[in-house]
């Protein structure tokens, strides 16, 4: 079973607009609602792939309702904690000339709330892999990463993290199974820039070397790298697609790759770059007819 973990889940609202003036009303082209967060679209993806999979995570509020309805409607099994206060948050995206986010906080987690998701990892056993993905909120602690990364490193369970900043580095010493930073995080974490193949790879060996098994470096256009626990490099190039969307392609391809894992990393690979390219040719997630059609090109 792969369990995923989303702390901050969202509905995206996503307004097409043109030039906006500020301090006057501005009226919008087109909307669209997208329901998800990294974990739920990991989950999601691996579900049209036909992966036993759960995601864990908080919700509150009506936005929460609308939020457990849609992820149910996607044909993901959750077991979300309802919080008891304030609303699951919204997102608003303004697509235009130039594209303006605004991202909100999200409702405040309490400790008996967040000692609710322990005892549900509690429950994982040997076998079984835990996805830890996206940002926290403010209103839990820093290391939360850790702790988890220590509860199931005792129980036999892989863990896979896909984070930025301090929250991937502070779970390195817990040896996680897979990492999967794009190349601007790792960027971040290596604090330089990256401008060739040979940069990101070292890059790629530090983190390794600080306790990650496997790293897979998304590249957007350029594919995809993966750097194993013996070292070896292996090479995927991106799948020609008309971009259409590139929210939540990231996690279709780390989706993709553990769906494909169990049949070695090089169809791991292939398969998590397809995955990536059919969410960017889509308006939503990846589904699985289009996964299939992007694999038949080869």
């Amino acid at each position: 079973m792969i369990f995923t973990v989303t702390f901050n889940p969202a509905i995206d609202y996503v307004m097409q607009v043109g030039e906006i003036e500020f301090g006057k009303t501005n009226r919008s082209r087109s909307e669209e609602i997208f329901f998800g967060g990294k974990g739920i679209n990991v989950s999601a993806v691996l579900s049209v792939l036909g992966e036993n999979t759960t995601a864990l995570g908080f919700i509150a509020g009506f936005t929460g309702d609308a939020l457990e309805k849609a992820v149910a409607e996607m044909g993901v099994k959750a077991d979300f904690i309802r919080i008891k206060k304030g609303n699951t948050r919204i997102n608003v995206k303004l697509k235009g000339a130039e594209e303006t986010e605004i991202n909100a906080v999200g409702p405040h987690i309490e400790k008996d709330e967040l000692n609710r998701l322990f005892e549900k990892l509690e429950s994982l056993k040997s076998g079984d892999t835990l996805v830890l993905a996206g940002s926290i909120p403010t209103s839990l602690p820093s290391d939360i990463y850790e702790h988890i990364a220590k509860l199931i490193q005792k129980k036999g369970v892989r863990l896979v993290v896909d984070a930025t900043g301090e929250l991937l580095l502070n779970v390195l010493e817990y040896h996680p199974f897979l990492i999967k930073p794009n190349k601007q995080e790792l960027e971040e974490v290596a604090k330089m820039e990256l401008k060739t193949e040979k940069d990101i790879i070292l890059a790629a060996t530090d983190l390794k070397n600080m306790g990650a098994e496997n790293v897979l470096v998304s590249l957007g256009a350029d594919g995809a790298i993966l750097l194993d626990t013996d070292g070896k490099i292996y090479k995927q190039s991106a799948f020609k697609v008309k971009a259409v969307n590139t929210v939540g392609a990231g996690d279709s391809m780390l989706a993709g790759f553990l769906a494909g894992v169990e049949n070695g990393f090089d169809y791991a690979l292939k398969l998590g770059a397809a995955a990536g390219a059919a969410t960017a040719a889509l308006s939503g997630l990846a589904t699985r007819e289009k996964i299939e059609e992007i694999l038949s090109q080869e």
